[in-house]
Order: structure tokens, then sequence, then C-alpha cells
């Protein structure tokens, strides 16, 4: 890679999703941040929408890596200054940083989309699709001033689910479950399919990173969804083609701002509970 004009002295940011051919993105991103480090940049700050491996954040079997941590360390020795990403999959992966990680949530842009786009919105239930993302969604249930179901599952092995218990009453409301990625779509499949055998009139999803791999598109598309709602962390406009229940919640205002904020260096904990204009 060659910059193409001087960095010296400059605040450079490096945009960079982590989607598509991950490895390549990642190994691009790297290659990045240390050629404009070494060219002299006072800065280098990496805008990781979608952050790689964050799935990866633990040993969940014996002799498991732990990804997460070792993208971070690639981060901090490509020489990244600074990281801003947007909902990681587990928030704790801040701190397998020793460098300032912002982490920004799509939740103001997901609140502002439930307003404008279900009508029946007051009336609504939020559900989330696992007892992981059951703080999420409390947060989401608490601002919108509605009730929150929750989905317990069970999993045999990584990427299928066996079965699920759902606790709350959903029957006569729309229901809208909310997740932090959707890989395969397994498990938010599934998940519609429960709540409307429990009664629930329609079934939104919104996710914040859709990556829809492997069989996803065909089980949206035949899935019980009125609409499957994802940010543009990962670019959609290819899977939009193949599914007409994709509909996209653009999130390039808050990574803007919150570039613009870092720059200038003003807060940019304003963001986690508003959507920049």
């Amino acid at each position: 890679v060659e910059i193409g004009e001087s960095v010296r002295g400059e605040d450079v940011y490096i945009i960079q999703s982590g989607c598509g051919e991950i490895n390549d993105n990642l190994m691009e991103l790297l290659i990045m941040i240390n050629a404009c480090k070494i060219a002299s940049s006072s800065r280098v700050t990496a805008v990781i929408p979608c952050f790689p491996y964050a799935r990866q954040d633990k040993k969940d079997k014996s002799r498991a890596p732990i990804s997460a941590k070792l993208v971070a360390n690639m981060l901090s020795v490509a020489g990244a200054d600074h990281i801003i990403t947007m909902d990681l999959h587990a928030s704790q992966i801040q701190g397998f940083f020793d460098i300032p990680v912002d982490n920004l949530y799509a939740e103001p842009a997901v609140l502002q989309w439930i307003k404008e786009n279900i009508l029946e919105w007051k009336t609504c239930i939020i559900v989330s699709p696992d007892a992981g993302g059951a703080k999420r969604v409390t947060s989401i249930a608490d601002r919108l001033n509605v009730e929150f179901a929750l989905i317990h599952k069970e999993r045999k092995k990584a990427n299928e689910v066996d079965r699920m218990v759902l606790v709350g009453d959903v029957k006569d409301r729309v229901a809208i479950l909310v997740d932090d990625m959707a890989d395969t779509c397994g498990t938010i499949c599934h998940a519609a399919d429960k709540l409307v055998s429990a009664g629930a009139t329609k079934v939104y999803a919104i996710l914040t990173h859709g990556i829809f791999s492997g069989p996803a598109i065909s089980r949206i598309n035949n899935a019980s969804f009125e609409a499957v709602v994802v940010t543009n962390t990962i670019p959609q406009e290819e899977k939009m083609k193949h599914c007409p229940k994709i509909q996209f919640i653009d999130i390039s205002m808050i990574l803007a701002e919150a570039i613009r904020r870092t720059h200038n260096g003003e807060s940019v904990s304003y963001l986690f509970s508003h959507v920049p204009l």
C-alpha cells in the first residue's frame, strides 16, 4: 500500500469493517495503520464498524483461541492509537486494548426506526432471542416504555440451536426481535416461528450487524418476518437484491459525528443516547 498524500503530523482515520473477505480486510487495515504510523502521522484511529472475530472473546472449550484478544493485540502492535467500533458482541472486548476504545451503540438509531416505521410501537413487545442479549433488550424496552420477553435457547453445538423456551407474553402483539448480529439466522428464524406460534401478530427483527452467511437469505425469505432491519456496518446492497424483507438503517452519521467529536476533542458520550441530525 502507498498513501497518496502526506500524512505527517495529521490525525488519520482509517475505516474498514470486518466483513466479506474478513482476513483480507483485517490485513489491509493493519498494513494501512502501519503505513500511516511510520509516515509520521500524529494519531491513527481505526474505525471498525463491525469488529472482526468479536464472538471469540473467551475460551468456551479447552484449546480454543481468544481471537478477539489477538485482533486487539495486532491492531495495537500495528500502531493504532484509538479504536471506534459499534455494538461489540461483548463490551469487555474494550478491555482487551490498552488504547482508548469508543464502542458506539446503534440503539438510538434503532429507537428512531421503531418510532417512525412501526405504527403500533406503543403496544409492541421487545424480544431477545437469547439470554445474552437481555441487557440490550431491557434498555430498549425501558426507553420505549414497553414490555419485553426473552427466549432461552440451548445449543448442542456452535451455530445450531436445539430447543427454545419463551419467557413472557406476546399474544396479539407486534413482537420486535433485537440482537447485535445475525450470522446464519438460525436463531432469529427459530425465534420468529416461536413468537408466531405464541400468538404474536407481526414479527420484526432488528440487528446491528447483518452478516448473513450460508443459508441466511433463504431462511429469512421463508420465515414469518414483516421486515429484517440491519444497520449498514456491513454493506447490504447485494443481500437486499435477493431478499426484499431486508431493510437498512444508515449509521454513517453516527460514525461521522464520532470522528468529528474525537478530532475536535469533544465528548462522544452524547452519541450513546442521541442520533446526530
